[in-house]
């Protein structure tokens, strides 16, 4: 490959990724149909040609969009958490990340992508919402192997429900993220951390009274 052609080829990509993290502000705050080309272009300052260029029609744009969304929640939440040890320490550290995660209003300022698009789009067949769909099993499906990795390290009860325990978490990531941008619930965040506490604390210890024994 020729050095203007590798030029070339980064500068496109660097425009495509100040396009998509344009357009990952505007959905967060409009909504996966709020994105409109001209809204899109306005922002970045190129003409609609120019972003026809990067991307064919709106629906590719939109999909690359919820794409990039679930990378950064991956880079944010996923891939850090599993950096510490197996087990309990790994859950928590998720649970922290995530947390975090639906916090960040530099590049989030509207909250959540992934969770107003499943609500958006959860009757809406097609592949926008095929792909939040599977999205979503696929991050259940690693909180409930991170449940598992707990049981077998000893750190939590042989027996727990790990479908039930990932749930749980994700039950109520969605309650923080609705009573805290919806309700504007100054108790949000103490809710979701002694709810994930107690969570944790549940699947740490037997929960038959010894005394009653």
């Amino acid at each position: 490959m020729s050095t203007a052609l590798k030029t070339d080829t980064s500068k496109s990509s660097t425009t495509k990724d100040l396009i998509l993290a344009s357009a990952l502000k505007i959905v967060s705050v409009h909504g996966i149909e709020g994105l409109t080309i001209g809204e899109l272009a306005k922002s970045v300052g190129m003409s609609k040609s120019g972003l026809f260029a990067h991307f064919a029609a709106k629906d590719q744009l939109q999909l690359e969009v919820l794409k990039r969304a679930t990378q950064h929640f991956v880079d944010v939440v996923m891939r850090p958490a599993f950096k510490a040890p197996r087990g309990e320490p790994r859950l928590i550290q998720m649970t922290e990340n995530w947390f975090s995660y639906l916090n960040e209003e530099s590049s989030l300022p509207g909250g959540s992508i992934l969770i107003a698009a499943s609500v958006e789009l959860d009757d809406r067949p097609g592949s926008l919402r095929d792909f939040v769909q599977q999205a979503q099993r696929d991050l259940i499906s690693n909180v409930s192997r991170a449940t598992q990795m707990a049981i077998d390290e000893g750190h939590f009860k042989a027996g727990l429900d790990v479908d039930q325990f990932a749930w749980s978490i994700y039950s109520f990531v969605l309650g923080y993220h609705h009573f805290k941008r919806m309700l504007n619930d100054p108790k949000a965040e103490t809710f979701y951390k002694h709810s994930m506490e107690k969570l944790m604390e549940a699947a740490r210890k037997d929960n038959v009274n010894a005394s009653s024994k």
